[in-house]
């Protein structure tokens, strides 16, 4: 049986295009896997502790030694990794906060670097490789080829890096200039910001059409 696992991070509530995009993706994904199943995790509502120094000596230490701070940390590694496993497809609605992810999503990534659980400690092999991962992202901006902030998106830049020890591939599907509807300054765009939301939009819908045939 299919599983999908759907995770948001976005702190805008209904405002949010990533969860708009994800919700999207997520029912897509329902329509074509009928019988599957889905575990959701809201990192904006509900973000997961940042690794601190209990959380990065864990790994290090065998479990019979962990200290009560340690054991506790270990454990929500264990479950974060084992959530992705136990996944087909994760979608990830992945937000542009001051030109990079939210810190909740970089929280996330670091607990999924976890050898002997996502990594093979001997080869430094991934182990969650395998399985789609969805990211559905958003910018308020535009930082394409050509803008005065192309390559200021240190979101997309930095993902692919941060998961690639577990050997998860992401593929984007991006909707920029958000922010044209409600910044003034940017209302000219609004016509780019339209379209890109429905090139995203379109994408997502031929995302599973194999599967829904």
């Amino acid at each position: 049986m299919a599983h999908l696992l759907h995770i948001d991070s976005s702190i805008q509530g209904d405002a949010s295009v990533s969860r708009r995009l994800s919700a999207r993706a997520a029912a897509a994904w329902r329509e074509a896997h009928p019988d599957g199943t889905v575990t959701y995790r809201d990192l904006g509502a509900n973000p997961i502790p940042h690794i601190d120094a209990a959380g990065g000596l864990a790994g290090r230490v065998p479990p019979a030694e962990h200290t009560p701070e340690q054991a506790a940390a270990w454990a929500r590694t264990v479950e974060l990794v084992e959530e992705v496993k136990a996944a087909d497809t994760v979608l990830l609605g992945l937000p542009l906060y001051n030109f990079g992810p939210p810190s909740s999503v970089k929280a996330w990534v670091d607990h999924l670097i976890a050898p002997g659980l996502s990594i093979d400690p001997e080869t430094n092999a991934g182990l969650l490789g395998g399985r789609e991962f969805v990211v559905l992202a958003s910018r308020g901006g535009g930082y394409g080829e050509g803008t005065p902030r192309e390559g200021w998106d240190h979101a997309e830049q930095w993902l692919p890096h941060g998961v690639s020890l577990t050997g998860l591939e992401p593929r984007f599907i991006t909707a920029e200039l958000t922010l044209a509807p409600v910044r003034p300054a940017l209302a000219e765009l609004i016509p780019l910001a339209e379209e890109s939301l429905a090139a995203a939009e379109r994408a997502i819908d031929e995302l599973w059409v194999p599967a829904r045939v």
